[in-house]
């Protein structure tokens, strides 16, 4: 039950920077899993290599996320609508074959083993719950700065931008330099949601970071509710607790994986039926 908590609470981190991105700016971003994938591989390979500490290496794992989001959306926030939803797939498609195809070194489909776990003075968090309390300390400092984000002017230029990017420019606000400025914050802190997954975990392979993730990340910032931190924490919650109770029925895995899909499936529906803006949420998503 710690495991499942824990990797909820991973989850949280995940979807809190996305909605951040598509629920108060309006971008409909579907790659966020490469920006994990970017945190995760950058800190693994600093602490197999190079004895990088995990904690300095969680570090440049997300400004590596974040420099990424740089490249990647300075190009594509000029897009709009379907072409920046196809742009930013396209970059969880690039960032999934590099992992994959790049064996010498990713070390490809093999993955990489032995990544150490976090210290804490010298104390080894060997323990499930002591992680449990690393991984809910990064949500409280995640959700602390998203809500100090979005209640600020900056955050309600995003909410503008949101309903009607056309009148905000109009306004003089640099539109542009918001979006990107957004899209970089979302990107670091699914950078570190990627590193703590890694450190975890001690093992990843590309197929933990695949396109089928990052829209995975995005129901459930739909389920909660778009431009909600409250929807953000119970739609991460329920779609990654919920699925993991088939285990308890005594389900093997072969049989709960599609389950867990056709579960995500049905909630959608539904959710879409009588509730479109989600269970927290004001806003559609488009």
């Amino acid at each position: 039950m710690l495991h499942i908590l824990l990797m909820a609470g991973i989850y949280v981190i995940l979807t809190l920077s996305l909605n951040l991105i598509v629920g108060y700016t309006g971008l409909p971003a579907m790659g966020h899993a490469a920006f994990s994938c970017i945190g995760a591989y950058t800190s693994s390979l600093l602490a197999l290599n190079m004895g990088i500490s995990p904690w300095i290496g969680l570090v440049i794992g997300a400004c590596m996320a974040a420099l990424l989001g740089i490249v990647i959306g300075y190009p594509a926030i000029r897009l709009k609508g379907d072409y920046l939803a196809l742009a930013t797939f396209g970059l969880g498609v690039i960032v999934y074959s590099i992992a994959k195809n790049w064996v010498a070194f990713t070390r490809g489909p093999m993955g990489l083993p032995g990544i150490p776990g976090f210290s804490f003075f010298g104390i080894q968090l060997s323990k499930i719950w002591m992680y449990l309390i690393l991984v809910l300390f990064f949500v409280m400092v995640t959700i602390f700065v998203i809500n100090r984000i979005v209640n600020s002017p900056f955050g309600r230029v995003l909410r503008s931008i949101r309903e009607d990017e056309i009148a905000a420019e109009a306004l003089g606000k640099n539109v542009i330099k918001h979006k990107l400025l957004v899209f970089v914050i979302g990107a670091f802190f699914a950078g570190i949601a990627g590193s703590l997954y890694a450190h975890y975990i001690t093992f990843i392979d590309p197929s933990s970071f695949t396109v089928t993730e990052s829209i995975t990340i995005l129901l459930m910032v739909i389920f909660g509710g778009m431009g909600s931190i409250r929807g953000s924490i119970v739609g991460a919650t329920v779609l990654f607790i919920l699925p993991e109770l088939l285990r308890f029925l005594g389900m093997s895995s072969s049989i709960a994986a599609p389950m867990r899909q056709m579960i995500y499936g049905l909630l959608l529906v539904i959710l879409m039926i009588k509730r479109p803006q989600g269970i927290m949420g004001v806003y559609r998503f488009k």
